[in-house]
């Protein structure tokens, strides 16, 4: 356990309170917890890159971290009717960012169990992609945690169709990369 696994662990712990928070309507503090998995997620990486201490651990716990969360505050903030919050997710958006993720760890299990290994680390365009995720389910969050505003029920379509761009966008470069790797003949 080296101190980017432990920092990613305590991202993942960091969920369920995420989740409370949000629920309840405690948008301040849900808010809180969301940026602050974020800023974890960049410390740990600069942590395992600059000190050496990447390991396989990681590199499958950290971008699970990630995607849990998003998963969380994609289910919550679009499907749940109960939360009184003002500004949320288009459920469109939240199906194709959920079903991409789905499908991409469909395809790389499939690889697994036919015990290939499917060498596609995150491509910068992904990693983009769920900055832009982030970014927009912060912006998501703070709108709905200040004084309302005419104009930002347009602002919350506008990040979420840019959101919906990047996701299918990212989806289709993923699978041009493995279908590009399949063509190619084994070393």
């Amino acid at each position: 356990m080296n101190l980017p696994n432990f920092i990613t662990l305590l991202r993942v712990v960091a969920i369920p309170f995420f989740a409370i928070s949000l629920w309840y309507g405690r948008l301040g503090p849900a808010l809180f917890i969301f940026i602050g998995a974020g800023l974890t997620d960049l410390l740990d990486g600069w942590i395992a890159r600059r000190f050496n201490q990447r390991s396989r651990v990681g590199a499958i716990l950290d971008p699970a971290a990630d995607k849990l969360m998003m998963l969380t505050a994609f289910i919550l903030m679009s499907l749940v009717s109960t939360l009184e919050i003002s500004y949320r997710i288009p459920v469109w958006v939240a199906i194709l960012s959920i079903s991409r993720d789905v499908i991409i760890a469909t395809i790389s299990l499939m690889y697994y169990m036919k015990e290939e290994y499917l060498n596609k680390t995150p491509s910068s365009l992904g990693k983009f992609t769920t900055g832009v995720e982030f970014v927009a389910i912060s912006v998501g969050l703070l709108l709905n945690t200040v004084t309302p505003r005419p104009w930002f029920e347009d602002l919350n379509l506008l990040i979420f169709y840019v959101v919906a761009i990047f996701v299918l966008i990212s989806g289709l470069h993923y699978f041009f990369r493995v279908f590009e790797s399949d063509r190619q003949p084994p070393a």
